[in-house]
């Protein structure tokens, strides 16, 4: 059975991470972790982190976290951007060349 991913984006408050966006990535495993791998950002979370990007599978209906990279306000950006414009090539290019 495949398994969900997605991205959640968190921004850092005085007491936490809060997520605020969430981007659904299908259940193809190796493009999930080829589009988190291409991101911009260091896999060294760190208390200076002010955004973070998570990969994260659906196992047996719960959430399980992958990988995070923290980034900054400008590398979220352009995360955005990639993001985007993988999603719209899954879903609107389906076996195009």
């Amino acid at each position: 059975m495949d398994s969900p991913f997605y991205l959640l984006i968190s921004l850092k408050t005085p007491k936490n991470y809060e997520p605020f966006g969430e981007f659904d990535l299908g259940n193809d495993r190796e493009s999930a972790h080829e589009l988190f791998y291409s991101l911009e950002g260091n896999p060294e979370i760190d208390e200076h982190c002010r955004f973070h990007i998570d990969l994260i599978e659906t196992v047996d209906t719960l959430p399980e976290k992958i990988r995070s990279k923290c980034c900054r306000l400008e590398e979220l950006g352009v995360n955005t951007e990639k993001i985007a414009l993988e999603i719209f090539r899954q879903k609107n290019l389906t076996g195009e060349p």
